[in-house]
């Protein structure tokens, strides 16, 4: 990805050639961005099987890259496939045009931020940083642990979070690690998972802990509004991932849902109530069915042997929509399960919960990741009297990424 990145650069530098970002447009299509150049065919022809199903689903709101010619004419493109791979058309020497399926190359910096109250959270974490992003993420992190109505002028807030850049511009949301306030003669912390919702320290709360460990309890949701199983019996295949080593192509490729190994002919559930807005052939997906689901949810079901729904059908929880199968490329009988929230693929073992599960579990443990190591750089760093500093860069270089790069 390096290699791309600097080929970018120095064909921009040696023949005036314009880089530009954009943003991928819900709805919008591979094949519909290739006959913008006119070059459908001579790309698409040389699409193998194995990735025909990851082009026809791009993600929606990702900004992707293009490098032009004096004449306006496409040199390359980097197309984000998810945040860890993306789709590198270039022209070749000829004049044709080919495509990869590379890594994302991004910079991960942390930074340390800490500021007195002046008026609100939101407001002074924007002043001091420069990047509204950030500030959203705080208040997300502190929004449900603390009543911010009560706090007072003076208080002290100081946080760690990470940010990524990617061509010299910001890359992703910021991702806030730990947060301590300083009130009323008390200090407090907020540690924020993988999903960041902040989380306090203190051992009172009924579903968190704060013991040696640094664990805390999740209260599972209300069963009526889980999203269930797809298949009455569950065995996993093969899992989500962003991006894995391809034993034979010997490339990167991501895997953008959860198989489930079934007999043919097996009923497969909707996962929750919906209205279906795709029901038949997909490429490299075989048959397959689409439903839109409140709250941004779509789940997709592929290689289906049979579709029992159309299009425009409103379905309930665990009501047939199909049956197992082996169309499109597949290599035997099972169920490839794909869910997005808000147009971005998501693992849908975070979020699936089995039918069976006993009402009287209302919590389970999850580990915080490194949530000691962060309390004690944050306790570290507000000693030194630091306001702004990237900590792994220039010492106390104080400033941070700007939305406005």
């Amino acid at each position: 990805m390096k290699v791309i990145l600097w080929t970018i650069l120095m064909v921009s530098f040696a023949f005036g050639a314009k880089m530009s970002n954009h943003v991928w447009e819900r709805g919008e299509t591979f094949s519909g961005y290739l006959d913008q150049y006119g070059i459908t065919q001579q790309v698409l022809g040389k699409v193998s099987k194995e990735d025909e199903k990851y082009l026809m689903e791009m993600q929606s709101g990702a900004r992707y890259y293009e490098l032009k010619d004096d004449g306006g004419h496409l040199v390359q493109s980097l197309i984000p496939l998810n945040k860890e791979l993306q789709v590198h058309l270039f022209r070749e020497a000829n004049g044709a045009y080919g495509y990869d399926i590379t890594p994302i190359e991004y910079r991960v910096d942390e930074y340390y931020v800490r500021f007195e109250l002046t008026s609100n959270p939101y407001s002074d974490t924007l002043k001091a940083v420069d990047n509204p992003q950030v500030a959203q993420r705080l208040s997300e992190v502190l929004k449900g642990n603390i009543d911010t109505r009560k706090l007072r002028l003076g208080d002290t807030i100081s946080f760690i979070y990470h940010q990524k850049t990617r061509l010299d511009a910001l890359y992703a949301m910021p991702d806030i690690k730990v947060v301590s306030l300083e009130s009323r003669g008390k200090t407090d912390f907020f540690f924020a998972d993988e999903d960041g919702d902040g989380h306090p320290e203190a051992a009172k709360k009924a579903h968190y802990t704060a013991d040696g460990d640094f664990e805390r309890k999740v209260r599972l949701r209300d069963r009526t509004r889980q999203l269930g199983m797809p298949l009455r019996h569950v065995r996993i295949t093969s899992h989500f991932t962003y991006r894995r080593w391809h034993p034979i192509l010997k490339r990167y490729r991501p895997h953008h849902g959860t198989d489930f190994g079934a007999r043919k002919g097996t009923p497969l559930l909707a996962v929750y109530s919906g209205k279906i807005t795709y029901a038949g052939w997909m490429g490299g997906y075989g048959k397959v069915v689409k439903i839109r689901h409140p709250q941004g949810y779509e789940s997709l079901y592929a290689h289906q042997s049979r579709i029992a729904v159309h299009k425009g059908q409103y379905v309930k929880k665990g009501e047939i929509i199909g049956y197992v199968g082996n169309t499109g490329r597949s290599t035997g009988p099972h169920l490839h399960f794909g869910l997005k929230r808000n147009g971005r693929w998501i693992n849908p073992m975070k979020v699936l919960r089995k039918a069976t599960l006993d009402k009287k579990i209302r919590y389970k443990k999850i580990v915080i990741k490194d949530a000691k190591s962060y309390k004690d750089r944050l306790l570290s760093y507000s000693e030194s009297g630091t306001t702004v500093a990237l900590l792994n860069g220039e010492e106390n270089k104080r400033k941070t990424p700007s939305a406005k790069s």
